[in-house]
């Protein structure tokens, strides 16, 4: 099984992004994990999985709002989604976050 990891990065505050709530799912919509992120904005205990179609959802608005961030009603972004994919078994899987209120981005990290 592949071992897989994710972080989530404050771009707006230059710092990393703790406590922000996050899900891991799998393509049938089964939750596989539900944690919030550590002090470093690291989630630490993400299964291993099989290869496959998987989304990460992390609830920004709530951590924007956590912070003191003033935001509109409805946010522009409140669940982040990240639809992604794991082909090799023997391989890890680095996928971060770097969020604001108003954009993000992703890459498949190390």
């Amino acid at each position: 099984m592949a071992s897989l990891s994710t972080h989530v990065l404050d771009t707006s505050h230059g710092s990393p992004a703790a406590a922000v709530a996050l899900r891991l799912i799998d393509d049938d919509g089964t939750i596989l994990f539900v944690t919030v992120t550590d002090a470093d904005g690291r989630c630490p205990g993400l299964p291993p999985v099989e290869p496959g179609r998987y989304r990460l959802e992390f609830a920004v608005a709530a951590y924007f709002r956590a912070q003191g961030v003033d935001l509109p009603d409805p946010p522009f972004l409140d669940i982040v989604v990240l639809d992604f994919g794991i082909a090799d078994a023997d391989a890890h899987y680095h996928v971060p976050l770097l969020v604001s209120p108003y954009g993000y981005s992703t890459y498949r990290g190390s």
